[in-house]
């Protein structure tokens, strides 16, 4: 375990068994359809990889690059798109794949802006989801786990761009990013 965090709250052998979970939903849900992964860009990358691997149904994948939290540990609210889709939503079956979901605020944002790209359908998957810290409801179709207002890195999830590198998921020591402020 790193030394910087305080506790596993996932394994990588949890996050599998939840990920087989997920896509076997997605595998009887999406039969027939066009489904399009949209992964946000760079938090849901280890579990949109892990995911595509249990995805039986065909699919395509994208990317959207948007930024709400500026190197911190609480989102500023605003969302800045750094990077759109490359291919056309339009007509397509989405689903926004996510590492953790807590104010809602961007998921929300990414909601309408895909809707007024005229998709047929628009979904969210998410691997945690933080409901105590929701501002703005957003649905989520495919949830992962439930966790409490815990500041977590690993698989993907980061503080100031660290620690996305760990295989599972861990709450990181407030003296971490308490002395950096």
């Amino acid at each position: 375990m790193n030394k910087d965090i305080k506790q596993i709250i996932l394994t990588s052998e949890e996050i599998t068994r939840i990920t087989m979970d997920i896509a076997g939903k997605i595998n009887k849900d999406y039969i027939g359809k066009n489904l399009v992964l949209v992964g946000l860009l760079k938090g849901s990358i280890c579990f949109m990889a892990e995911l595509m691997k249990y995805i039986e149904v065909p699919c395509k994948i994208d990317f959207l690059a948007v930024s709400s939290y500026e190197d911190g540990t609480v989102s500023t609210g605003r969302v800045n798109v750094l990077k759109d889709m490359s291919m056309p939503a339009e007509n397509m079956d989405i689903l926004i794949v996510e590492d953790i979901i807590d104010s809602g605020n961007t998921l929300s944002f990414i909601v309408d802006l895909l809707k007024a790209k005229k998709c047929s359908s628009v979904e969210i998957a998410t691997l945690l989801d933080k409901p105590s810290k929701r501002q703005k409801q957003v649905s989520v179709k495919y949830i992962g786990k439930e966790i409490e207002d815990l500041f977590v890195v690993g698989f993907g999830l980061d503080y100031a761009q660290y620690y996305r590198n760990l295989p599972y998921i861990g709450v990181l020591k407030e003296s971490v990013y308490s002395e950096q402020k």
